[in-house]
């Protein structure tokens, strides 16, 4: 009798926001990602160099130059707009909650209901 096993997965990257835009990791450091429901090895996240942060911490100083001159009606409207990304989305993100805190569903989507509060707050 043989045995079949099973090849894992691919394991799901989770990179860097930095700028508007996904950026892969060039530490060559990771960290294993687990659902904490279940245990399983569900991802790798890539650890940030020095630079990386930087990068993130300049981006991020750049955006609120920006976003200080934007008027209160406009930002306004842009959380309007989150606001419905969200709820439109709303079981899409319960989802992500449960796999990646182990939540249960019910509990992720009033964990999302609740976001929805303070966006509109």
């Amino acid at each position: 009798m043989t045995e079949t096993i099973e090849a894992p997965a691919a394991l799901r990257q989770i990179n860097h926001w930095i700028g508007g835009h996904s950026v892969a990791g060039t530490s060559g450091r990771k960290g294993p990602v687990f659902n904490p429901a279940t245990g399983r090895h569900s991802g790798e996240v890539g650890f940030a160099t020095v630079e990386e942060v930087d990068a993130a911490v300049q981006a991020a100083k750049a955006a609120f130059v920006t976003w200080r001159e934007v008027s209160l009606a406009k930002r306004a409207e842009l959380f309007f707009r989150i606001r419905e990304l969200v709820h439109e989305r709303r079981d899409d993100m319960a989802r992500i909650l449960t796999s990646e805190h182990g939540k249960v569903l019910s509990d992720a989507t009033g964990e999302v209901t609740r976001g929805l509060e303070v966006i509109e707050f």
